[in-house]
C-alpha cells in the first residue's frame, strides 16, 4: 500500500476518487492501493529568533545578526494533530511507498519535505506532478510518477527561499525597528517592490510638466495634424498662415499589417489582466484561479509559462469548443483553432499556462461564485483568442501640404478582424469597459487632390507624468525588474515569482507601507508617509529591485543545480553581516518617523518607544509585548499608583525610587527602590531593594 500527500483536504478527495480510495477515516481517506492524506498548507514552519536563544525575545542591536547554524521548526498548535497523523500514516507497516502530492511548485515540494524529514521517515518517494485536476490528468500523472529525488534542486530552492527570507526578514527588521524605535518590517522581494513605488511617486512629484501646440486642419471628412511644436507663438502663426487656405495631398502610403495573437495566460499576464479589466486585485485573482483548479475547471494557476507542449495539440479543438459553450457571447462566431501558436515545449518548465478543462462543457457558470465566474471567463476567452486568427488590417498615412508647412493623417480599414471578434465580443460585456481608442477609416484621397479653404485650430497639450502604479502595472514592473542590467541573453528574473507577488502587495498593505486608493474607477497603490521614510533610510543593498532580482535568479540556479545551495546562503548572511556592521542611524529620524503619541522612555527590550494608553505603559512596536500596567499587582499590593514618572526612571535607569509604600504585614509604610526584573516573558516582574541599614515594613 503506498501513503498519498496532498496539499489540501479538497485536492485529496479529487485523488482519492481517481484511487477508488473514499473510505473517510480521521485525517484520510482509504482504499485497497492507497491511503491518501494531506498537509493544509505548511505543518512547519521556521522558528521564531528566541527558539535559538531566550535572550532574542528582546530586540537588542548587540545581538545582530542572529544567524542560525542549524534550523529549527516548529509546528503550529491547530495544525499538529494533523501531522500526526501523517507521521503514524508514514509508520505504519503496510504502507511501503510514499507519493508527493503537494502542488507541483517550489513550495508544495518544500510543504512535503518538512514532513517527511519532521517525521523520520526513509521510505522511497515518488512524485506526482500534474497540471490539472481532471481525473483524466490525475490518473495519467500516477501513470508516470517520478522517484522523488529528481526534485531534490527544487527542494534545496525553496529551502534557500525561505530560509533566506528567514534571514533578511528577522535581521532587517529588528535592525531597523531598533534604530528607529518603531516596527519596520523589511522583506527580500516586499522591500524593492516598496521602493519601486515610492521611486514612482517621487518621479511624479518632480514632474514638471511642459505645453506643447498642435496645428489642426480640418479638412471635412478627416483632420490632420502638424507637428508639436513648443513655442505658442509660433504655433499660433500656423495656425494663422493656413487657416482659410487650401491643403494638397502630396503623398499616400498604405500598408498592410498583422496582428498576431495574444498569448495565452501564465499568473501575472491573468493577474494584469483581471485587475485591469475586473478590477481584482492579484491576491483575488490568485485566490479564484486557485479554487476553479480545485474544481477541476482550469489547470494549475501559479505558473510562469504561456505556452502548452506539443502533446495536447490534438486536444484543443475540442477543449476550444467546450471553453466557448461558457461564453455566451461566443455563439456565431468562428472559432478556427491554429494549436502552432500555442505549443512550445522548449517554453514550458514545470507547468504550462492556465487553461480551462473539458469540464467546462458540463459547468454552468451562473453555479459559480462572481469572482470564480470572472477569471473562468477570462482564461475561457483568452484560449479562444490565442489559437484564432491574425487581426488583419491596412494602415494608410496621408501628408498634406498648406502653406509650405506639413499635417499628416492616418487612417485604418480592417481586413479580417481574427481574434479581435472575440475579445471584442468579450469587452462588450463588461461592466466598466476599458478606454481604447482606434483609428477610423479615412475617405477616399488620391495624390494632388485639394482642399479649399480649410479651418485650422490651435490645439493645446501637455507632457504627462509617470502614472500612479495600479497592480497591473506594478506587477508588470515587479516581472521585468533588474531587467536594464541584464545581457541580452540572460534568463528573465525579477522580483519574487508569478506565485508569490500576490502575497507580497498585500503584506506591504497590510504593514502600513502601502495603502489602496481608488480614483475614476482604477485602484492605485500609493506608499504611505512611513512606506516613503522607510525607503528614505535605507541602504542600496536592501531596497535595489536590481540586486534582489539577482538573488532570484541564483534561486532558479540552486533549482537547476548548477549553484550550490551553501554558496547562495553565503551570499544571503554575507549581505546580512555587512548591513549590520556598516550601516547607522539617519540623524533626521524623528522628522522621518513622527509619533502622534510622546515617548515615555525606549522600551528595554527592542528599543522602540513606549507610550501611555488608557491601562499601561506599552511598546508601539507590535512585535514586542513589553508592557507595564496600570493594575500592575505588584503595586496595587503596595498602594502605589504606577505613575508616567515612576514609568520614565524604570526605563531610563532600570529602577525607580518608591516612598510610603503599604506594607500587607505590619499596615505600616516605607521606602524602597523598585527593579525592573525582566525577562522577556508575557508579564514583567519587579524586585525590592532597600537603602542600607532599611528594613521591609
Amino acid at each position: 500500500m503506498r501513503l498519498v500527500i496532498a496539499e489540501k483536504p479538497g485536492v485529496a478527495r479529487s485523488i482519492a476518487a481517481v484511487l477508488k480510495s473514499a473510505e473517510r477515516r480521521d485525517g484520510y481517506l482509504q482504499g485497497r492501493d492507497y491511503l491518501v492524506s494531506w498537509c493544509v498548507g505548511h505543518l512547519m514552519e521556521l522558528a521564531d529568533a528566541d527558539a535559538y536563544d531566550p535572550r532574542y525575545a528582546k530586540w537588542k542591536h548587540e545581538d545582530l545578526p542572529i544567524l542560525p547554524g542549524r534550523w529549527r521548526y516548529v509546528v503550529p498548535k491547530d495544525r499538529k494533530k494533523q501531522l500526526d497523523i501523517l507521521r503514524d500514516l508514514m509508520a505504519r507497516r503496510d504502507v511501503d511507498g510514499i507519493v508527493c502530492a503537494t502542488d507541483a511548485g517550489r513550495e508544495g515540494e518544500l510543504i512535503f519535505r518538512h514532513v517527511y524529514t519532521h517525521c523520520g521517515c526513509q521510505k522511497p518517494v515518488q512524485r506526482l506532478w500534474i497540471s490539472s485536476l481532471e481525473e483524466s490528468a490525475i490518473a495519467a500523472g500516477f501513470q508516470s510518477l517520478k522517484d522523488g529525488a529528481a526534485y531534490d534542486n527544487l527542494y534545496q530552492a525553496a529551502l534557500c527561499r525561505s530560509q533566506a527570507d528567514w534571514l533578511v526578514g528577522i535581521n532587517a527588521t529588528r535592525l531597523f525597528s531598533v534604530l528607529y524605535r518603531r516596527t519596520l518590517n523589511v522583506g527580500r522581494v516586499m522591500t524593492p517592490t516598496l521602493a519601486m513605488i515610492v521611486q514612482r511617486e517621487a518621479d511624479i512629484a518632480a514632474f514638471k510638466k511642459e505645453p506643447f501646440y498642435t496645428v489642426e486642419l480640418d479638412c471635412g471628412g478627416f483632420t490632420a495634424s502638424g507637428e508639436k511644436l513648443k513655442d505658442e507663438k509660433a504655433a499660433q502663426s500656423v495656425r494663422a498662415v493656413c487657416h482659410g487656405q487650401a491643403a494638397t495631398v502630396t503623398a499616400m502610403e498604405r500598408k498592410e499589417k498583422a496582428e498576431k495573437p495574444p498569448r495565452l495566460y501564465d499568473l501575472t499576464a491573468l493577474q494584469r489582466e483581471a485587475n485591469r479589466l475586473l478590477g481584482f486585485t492579484a491576491q483575488q485573482t490568485l485566490d479564484y484561479a486557485q479554487a476553479l483548479y480545485e474544481k477541476m475547471l482550469v489547470t494549475y494557476p501559479r505558473t510562469d509559462s504561456r505556452y502548452l507542449t506539443e502533446d495536447m495539440a490534438a486536444g484543443l479543438p475540442a477543449l476550444v469548443s467546450s471553453a466557448a459553450s461558457l461564453l455566451p457571447f461566443a455563439a456565431g462566431l468562428p472559432l478556427p483553432v491554429d494549436a502552432a501558436q500555442v505549443i512550445d515545449n522548449a517554453k514550458v518548465t514545470d507547468h504550462h499556462a492556465i487553461i480551462p478543462t473539458m469540464k467546462c462543457a458540463d459547468t454552468d457558470p451562473a453555479s459559480l461564485p462572481a469572482g470564480e465566474r470572472g477569471i473562468l471567463t477570462l482564461i475561457a476567452a483568452r484560449l479562444l483568442c490565442a489559437v484564432g486568427e491574425q487581426h488583419r488590417y491596412s494602415e494608410t498615412t496621408v501628408t498634406l501640404a498648406c502653406q509650405g508647412y506639413s499635417f499628416t493623417t492616418k487612417g485604418k480599414t480592417v481586413l479580417q478582424r481574427g481574434w479581435q471578434a472575440a475579445e471584442q465580443a468579450f469587452k462588450a460585456t463588461l461592466i466598466q469597459k476599458p478606454e481604447e481608442k482606434e483609428a477610423a477609416a479615412l475617405p477616399e484621397l488620391a495624390e494632388g487632390q485639394v482642399f479649399d479653404n480649410v479651418t485650422a485650430k490651435l490645439r493645446e497639450g501637455f507632457t504627462s507624468p509617470p502614472k500612479h502604479f495600479t497592480e497591473d502595472t506594478l506587477l508588470a514592473a515587479m516581472e521585468t525588474a533588474g531587467a536594464e542590467d541584464l545581457s541580452d541573453d540572460a534568463e528573465r528574473k525579477g522580483l519574487g515569482t508569478p506565485a508569490t507577488r500576490a502575497a507580497i502587495l498585500e503584506k506591504l498593505v497590510k504593514t502600513g507601507f502601502v495603502e489602496r486608493n481608488a480614483a475614476k474607477k482604477t485602484t492605485y497603490l500609493l506608499p504611505t508617509q512611513t512606506g516613503a521614510a522607510l525607503v528614505a533610510v535605507l541602504p542600496e543593498t536592501i531596497k535595489s529591485p536590481a540586486l534582489t532580482a539577482e538573488w532570484e535568479g541564483k534561486l532558479k540556479q540552486v533549482e537547476r543545480g548548477t549553484l550550490p545551495p551553501s554558496d547562495f546562503m553565503a551570499g544571503i548572511a554575507a549581505m546580512t553581516r555587512d548591513l549590520v556592521q556598516t550601516y547607522e542611524a539617519d540623524r533626521n529620524a524623528a522628522a522621518l518617523f513622527p509619533s502622534d503619541r510622546e515617548a515615555v522612555g525606549a522600551c528595554p527590550r527592542c528599543n522602540a518607544s513606549v507610550v501611555e494608553g488608557k491601562k499601561g505603559f506599552t511598546c508601539e512596536n507590535p512585535h514586542c509585548r513589553f508592557a507595564l500596567w496600570k493594575d500592575s499587582r505588584f503595586f496595587a499590593a503596595k498602594r502605589k499608583e504606577l505613575t508616567r514618572k515612576i514609568v520614565a526612571a524604570l526605563l531610563k535607569d532600570g529602577r525607580a525610587a518608591l516612598t510610603g509604600c503599604y506594607s500587607e504585614k505590619t499596615g505600616k509604610t516605607y521606602n524602597a527602590v523598585a527593579v525592573l526584573d525582566d525577562t522577556g516573558g508575557k508579564y514583567v516582574n519587579f524586585k525590592l531593594e532597600f537603602g542600607e541599614g532599611k528594613k521591609h515594613g
